[in-house]
Parts: structure tokens; C-alpha cells; sequence
């Protein structure tokens, strides 16, 4: 059994509830604006089915995916967006079927790979656990912009404490990526699961604190909804700032979202 098996196992099921979320679309529907700027439900799923196929480029092909990772750092700005745009112009059948095949073809890579295997990719090599994780907070993130434009309501699952996970993991990027020198200690961060446990990280004592529902924190940290919407408490001004700036993913600080009312 692959240690990615128990992420592996979450992610399919994530996929598999956002592919219900889109199998019985019109193709018009397909065109619908997501809350992300510029990016139709179809832009939200080819992103998918494009970073799935990097993945399994990374896995079966390391070359190859050198080649493709150096000439999306002749445009970082724009690489991301343009395979979206580019994927969202195929037919939405076309579109669904390569997102469905891509993903199974990743599942299939990432289960057969032996322990302590590591696999090249836009910041350090990456175990399967670790793709898969990524897999899923995009799957996740992607998938909320895709509810949002259809209306939908998405009832969180336990298997957003590996959104979590990364979220508080990536901290000191966070900073980082906006040229900000990174607190020297670590902080409490607790945080109330949709099944009612609390998931706990750092040292029960730490002088600074982060608390509240895991949903809201996994949707600060993938910048799907502001602060001052979500009910998470910051004890501290290292773990205030923190809650203004968090993100789970690689890349350039996002824009993050709008306030639409405010609870903070």
C-alpha cells in the first residue's frame, strides 16, 4: 500500500463531487462567471485537468517536465492563465472526459509509486502524498468557485484538514512571498473540523494564537473569501498580520477576494 493511499483515496472523493457538481451542465453553463476574475466555470475545471497532466508530465516523464517548467518561467504572470484559456476553449464534453481521464491516470501513477519517491515540480520535488495533497486543495479551492457560480451549497468535509495542513505549513511563505521577514516563533493554530474534533498544530503554549472553524480557514488560506467574512481570532500582531496575508499555494501573492459583509 502507497503512504499516499489514505490522501489518494480523499482526493477522489473531492474530484468526484465536484465532477456531480458539473457532468449534467448545459454547455451554457459552462460559461457561467466564477467569483475568480476572468475565469468561467469551464477556465476553473480545464486549470484542473491542465495541472493534473503537469503532474503526470513530473511523474512519467522528468525531462519533459523540466522542458514545460522552464518555459513557464519565460511568463510566470500569465502561464497559468493561459492554460486555462486554452483548455476552457475545447468543447465541454471534451473538456469534462480529459479532466476525468487525467485525473484517474494520476491516481493510478501516484498509487504505484514507491515510498520515499520524489517527483520534480515548480518549487521542491514532491512526494505522492504531497502531490496528492496539492491535488486535493486545488480540487477543493477550484471546485468552491465553481459551487459559487452555480449556486450550489458544498457541505464541508473532514477532508479539508489537508487544506488545512498546507495551510499552516506554508506560513513562512506567506511572508516570504510578499518580502516579509517571518516570525522567529511558531504559533497555536486550533481549529474546529466540520465532524466537531479540533485540529490542533505548533506548541499548546505559544504566546500567539489562531482559532476557528477549519472551513474558514481553508478558505482564508486559498484566498476563496476575505478575513473580515470569516469567524477566525488571531491572539497576537504576528498571528493578526498572518490571517491578512495566509495562502496554501505556490506562486505570487493572489488578490484575494473582496469583503462581502464582514464579521471581524
Amino acid at each position: 500500500m502507497s503512504d499516499a493511499t489514505a490522501v489518494l483515496d480523499d482526493l477522489r472523493e473531492e474530484s468526484d463531487e465536484l465532477d456531480v457538481l458539473v457532468r449534467d451542465l448545459a454547455d451554457a453553463d459552462w460559461g457561467r462567471p466564477t467569483p475568480a476574475d476572468g475565469w468561467t466555470v469551464a477556465h476553473q475545471i480545464a486549470h484542473l485537468a491542465w495541472t493534473d497532466q503537469a503532474a503526470l508530465l513530473a511523474a512519467t516523464d522528468p525531462e519533459g517536465f523540466a522542458a514545460q517548467a522552464e518555459d513557464a518561467l519565460k511568463s510566470p504572470d500569465t502561464f497559468v492563465d493561459d492554460g486555462a484559456r486554452e483548455g476552457a476553449a475545447q468543447p465541454p464534453a471534451e473538456l469534462l472526459a480529459r479532466w476525468r481521464a487525467g485525473r484517474e491516470e494520476l491516481q493510478g501513477v501516484l498509487r504505484a509509486a514507491p515510498p520515499g519517491t520524489r517527483f520534480p515540480w515548480y518549487g521542491p520535488p514532491m512526494s505522492p502524498a504531497s502531490v496528492a495533497t496539492g491535488r486535493l486543495m486545488e480540487t477543493w479551492a477550484h471546485g468552491q468557485d465553481v459551487a459559487d457560480a452555480l449556486g450550489a451549497r458544498r457541505d464541508p468535509t473532514d477532508r479539508l484538514r489537508h487544506v488545512a495542513r498546507i495551510g499552516v505549513r506554508a506560513r513562512d511563505y506567506a511572508f516570504a512571498v510578499r518580502g516579509l521577514t517571518a516570525p522567529a516563533e511558531d504559533f497555536r493554530v486550533e481549529l474546529t473540523a466540520p465532524s466537531g474534533a479540533v485540529w490542533a498544530y505548533g506548541p499548546e503554549g505559544a504566546a500567539q494564537r489562531v482559532t476557528g472553524p477549519a472551513l474558514d480557514f481553508c478558505l482564508l488560506a486559498t484566498q476563496r473569501a476575505h478575513r473580515a467574512d470569516l469567524a477566525l481570532r488571531a491572539e497576537g500582531p504576528d498571528a493578526d498580520r498572518w490571517l491578512d496575508i495566509a495562502q496554501a499555494f505556490a506562486g505570487p501573492a493572489g488578490p484575494g477576494r473582496a469583503p462581502k459583509g464582514g464579521r471581524r
